[in-house]
Parts: C-alpha cells; sequence; structure tokens
C-alpha cells in the first residue's frame, strides 16, 4: 500500500476537478492544468473528494500510484496559490532587470542574456539581484529557476553566481590561505 496514494484529495471551494480518460483537469483563480494519469493507475471523483487507486499489485503501477496523487495535490495547490522559487544573484557588476515580461541578465558575458517567461510563468526582481519566480504548475515553476541558475552557478570561492534562497554554498579557502596554515 501507498502511504501517500491511498490519502484522499479534499477539493476547495473554488476549484473544479473534471477526470477525463486522458487525464485529470484541474480549473481554479490562478489557472488551469491538466495531469495526465499513469499507467495502472485510477482516479475518481466523488463530490469534493478525489481519490487514486490501482488496478494490480505491479511494482510500477504502485510506485505510480503515488507520484500521480501528489501531481494532483500539486495541482490543486497550485491553482489555488501560484508557487515560487527565488534565486539570488551575487557579484559584483550581475545584475538582473525585468523588461516587461522578458529578463535581462547581466552575467559578466561579452553581452546581456535575454530570457522570456514561458505561459502560466511570472517574473520578479527585488533590488537587481533578487528574482522570484512564480507559476500554478510547480514542476515548470522549478525547471526554469534550475535553467536561469545553471547559467551562472554560484563558485566555491567568492560565491559569484545565482543560487537558491537558503541554500548554503560551500566555500573553498584560497590558494594564499592554504599556503600560510602549511607554514
Amino acid at each position: 500500500m501507498s502511504k501517500i496514494g491511498k490519502q484522499p484529495i479534499a477539493i476547495p471551494e473554488n476549484v473544479t476537478v473534471t477526470v477525463t480518460d486522458g487525464g485529470v483537469v484541474v480549473r481554479g483563480p490562478k489557472g488551469e492544468l491538466t495531469i495526465p494519469i499513469l499507467n495502472g493507475v485510477t482516479v475518481s471523483l466523488e463530490g469534493k473528494t478525489l481519490t487514486t487507486s490501482i488496478r494490480s499489485r505491479v511494482k510500477q503501477f504502485k510506485s505510480n500510484w503515488g507520484t500521480e496523487r501528489a501531481l494532483i495535490q500539486n495541482a490543486v495547490n497550485g491553482v489555488v496559490k501560484d508557487f515560487e522559487k527565488t534565486l539570488i544573484l551575487e557579484g559584483v557588476g550581475y545584475r538582473v532587470m525585468k523588461e516587461g515580461e522578458h529578463l535581462n541578465l547581466s552575467l559578466g558575458f561579452s553581452h546581456p542574456v535575454k530570457l522570456t517567461a514561458p505561459a502560466g510563468i511570472s517574473f520578479e526582481v527585488e533590488k537587481n539581484s533578487i528574482l522570484k519566480i512564480k507559476g500554478a504548475d510547480k514542476g515548470l515553476v522549478g525547471k526554469i529557476a534550475a535553467e536561469i541558475r545553471q547559467m551562472k552557478k554560484p563558485e566555491p570561492y567568492k560565491g559569484k553566481g545565482f543560487h537558491y534562497q537558503g541554500e548554503v554554498v560551500r566555500r573553498k579557502s584560497g590558494k594564499k590561505a592554504a599556503t600560510t596554515s602549511a607554514s
């Protein structure tokens, strides 16, 4: 038995859920998300409660059961309140600017990097160094945040680059500190 999969999902008042052959459609104030139904999992809607179950006890079906329930729960939460990831840019001369729906990133390259927000994602910039990525789809928010962080990862000596809020960047001592301590 899946501990996560067997838990029912409570549907809030301002959210509508439709179960079709291909997937589960979740509509709410923040948008609409479609979750495909994974192999071996059945989804049933009874009033304002959604439950998931499996057809047989095949190992892959049991794995899909908990995953399906978590994806649907994240979709229900996302259409009510946006998911958010915060990236912090550190480094002299590095900055983030928002121009309409586009981001203009100065990351120390010979040219500025321009980035367009995909559908369902919004960017907020604070103090030219804090970037907030918001959206209803938890997976898409995390993917966009990871792609932006990949452009300039934090380096271990000075900590320059993008890092998530609350992330601890392990710092290394430089060459000078290593030679003086060896003496």
